[in-house]
């Protein structure tokens, strides 16, 4: 989950680098270094975040033009100096950078030890890049041939980034199972490395993914890529479409609140094209390329980390109850490492923003192995999973840079949506009349959540009086119990208070004991088919002096009375509910994160992307 860049180029490094390894930040925050050569290699690392260890670059000479940067969310190791990467072999023939983790790093580096060699660090990427230059002295390897002979020893997932002090002209680059992206500049023997293509489009619109096990060479500005066991491939360019002005915050104070903002957009950007509303027809190529398969599947799978997973949920109430299809929802990391009973007629739908979270990648790999047909709901274009996948849909969200995931989520749920009335048409579960009475709704959905952000001020006021709380509840039934389950997921990741989320229905059987005074209780209870059971279990907290703030309906003359504070939102078809519910608890977690003095952008302990188990 860390985050690399290196530059090799006609211009200096020093800038590409710092400036990239800022917009990486997201991937990681523990400490940061760079290295960059001129006559020789200078390293400078510092814990913490990139800002101090520019603090410290300036006091340097950094000139040059090849260099390479990290951003690190350790692994093995705590956060220090010493532990921050680039790691320099013993004899400072290589440096390198890394993100993943060497499974086999143990192993690798007590035969090291028997061999003489020492380490400074704690961590796996110090082993990696001494075993480069163990098996470079001893094979008499040229420099891209030592480092494949060490990966095609290395068991684990890598994202890497070598350079070597006798060949000031040169990269070496390899990937398998984190992410690695190259980027060919506009000047000759221009190229940017990054973990993504964020630290590249202010530069280059012309990228190239790279593949799992294969290694990419600048040496004299030429790139050669290859596999691990030195085949030669011939990389595809894409063209970046994402725009340098959505990396920036545009006015707003922290990224989350941009993306919280930027919802209505996002989510017309994600189902614009792809239906028809007047005539209940749909335009989404996955859907019309598997219709014979689609029309036969007996049981859809649903995979997914975090909110990917709380987006899933939605989706099994989508499936089910407009589609008929039966859906079982799964974390990725529990369904990858247990035998999970996965038939061919099955359909697997795996769920990320990023599109390169591990465990997803490894639960999409099973269920293929196992037959499966498997669509990828992803938000990078280019990522390994709508590559793994045999079809799927992209989310349209634009970047979204702030790690508690906002926008990203309510764009899966609304292709997710979309999928789910395209299957109820495709297999008649729902007349022409109820399609387009729903996608007639859905259309209207970005104005409506404009309406919501409108609450803004609002909501600012209800945190003030709640954000030194130290627990909190969230309930809801039906399609809004996993915005429940969501809402209090915002509220831990970003203001660090304990957060639960229950079917509204299950607090009788357990959580009702943690009510008193002082406990805040978030209702989700807008009109739908369990609106006067909601109604019940507001009575039932009230009763007990918790204290309650309901989301209900414009129209809900009832609740009023009976809560503490009242949000009031737009209606809509109960299906497309969570879309609108989810925006206020966004904003109640954000405001309550900044009274609080957290880093709302860049909670303690977490990352934007988990490319590592």
């Amino acid at each position: 989950m860390c985050g690399i860049v290196a530059y090799i180029g006609p211009n200096q490094a020093y800038p590409v680098v710092i400036n990239g390894l800022k917009r990486l930040e997201y991937r990681g925050y523990d400490s940061a270094g760079v290295a960059i050569f001129k006559d020789e290699i200078l390293t400078v690392k510092e814990k913490g975040k990139v800002a101090e260890l520019e603090a410290i670059c300036t006091q340097n000479d950094i000139s040059g033009h090849l260099g390479i940067g990290h951003t690190r969310w350790a692994t093995h190791g705590e956060p220090n100096q010493v532990n921050a990467h680039p790691h320099t072999s013993q004899n400072g023939m290589f440096t390198l950078v890394h993100n993943g983790i060497i499974e086999n790093f143990s192993t690798l580096r007590d035969r090291l030890y028997q061999r003489g060699y020492s380490f400074q660090s704690e961590t796996d990427t110090e082993v990696l890049v001494t075993l480069i230059e163990d098996i470079a002295d001893n094979g008499k390897l040229a420099f891209a041939d030592a480092v494949r002979a060490a990966l095609a020893e290395v068991i684990g997932a890598y994202a890497i980034v070598v350079i070597s002090k006798d060949h000031p002209e040169s990269i070496v680059a390899a990937r398998k199972g984190s992410p690695l992206v190259v980027g060919i500049g506009k000047e000759r023997g221009e190229f940017i490395f990054a973990s993504d293509a964020t630290p590249i489009v202010e530069y280059t619109n012309r990228v190239i993914y790279l593949n799992d096990g294969e290694v990419a060479e600048v040496n004299r500005e030429e790139l050669v890529i290859t596999t691990v066991d030195n085949v030669i491939q011939t990389p595809y360019i894409q063209e970046l479409k994402m725009e340098l002005e959505q990396l920036e915050k545009g006015g707003f104070e922290h990224f989350m609140l941009k993306e919280i903002f930027e919802q209505p957009k996002s989510i017309f950007d994600s189902f614009r094209g792809r239906f028809d509303s007047e005539n209940g027809e749909f335009m989404m190529r996955s859907i019309k390329e598997y219709k014979d398969k689609l029309e036969g599947i007996n049981r859809l799978i649903i995979v997914g980390c975090g909110t990917s997973w709380h987006a899933g949920l939605v989706a099994e109430y989508l499936f089910e109850d407009l589609a008929r299809i039966p859906v079982e929802v799964e974390y990725a990391s529990e369904f990858r490492y247990r035998n999970p009973v996965i038939y061919s007629d099955d359909l697997v739908l795996a769920i990320s923003q990023s599109g390169e979270t591990a465990d997803t990648l490894a639960a999409m790999e099973l269920a293929k192995n196992k037959g499966a047909t498997v669509f990828g709901i992803c938000n990078v274009v280019g990522s390994s999973i709508p590559r793994m996948s045999h079809a799927g849909a992209y989310t349209h969200a634009g970047p979204e840079i702030g790690v508690a995931s906002t926008k990203a989520f309510t764009a899966q749920v609304t292709v997710l949506t979309l999928m789910a009335l395209a299957l109820a048409n495709l297999r008649d579960q729902m007349s022409q009349d109820e399609v387009r009475e729903v996608l007639t709704a859905l259309e209207a959905i970005p104005a409506k959540i404009e309406e919501c952000l409108e609450l803004d001020a609002q909501i600012q006021e209800i945190a003030k009086e709640y954000h030194k709380a130290k627990n909190f509840l969230y309930l809801g039934r039906g399609y809004n119990f996993p915005v429940a389950l969501e809402g209090a997921l915002k509220l831990k990741e970003i203001s660090y208070i304990h957060a639960e989320g229950y079917p509204a229905a299950e607090m009788k059987h357990g959580p009702i004991a943690l009510i008193d005074e002082e406990m805040p209780v978030v209702f989700l209870a807008t009109k739908g088919a369990n609106y006067e059971k909601v109604v019940s279990n507001v009575q039932e907290v009230k009763a007990r002096k918790g204290k309650i703030i309901a989301l209900a309906s414009h129209n809900d003359p009832h609740l009023e009375a009976s809560v503490d504070h009242i949000i009031r939102v737009p209606e809509t078809s109960e299906c497309l509910s969570p879309l609108l519910n989810t925006i206020p608890l966004q904003l109640l977690s954000y405001h309550i994160a900044v009274l609080r003095e957290c880093n709302v952008d860049q909670p303690r302990n977490l990352a934007k992307s988990v490319t590592v188990e």
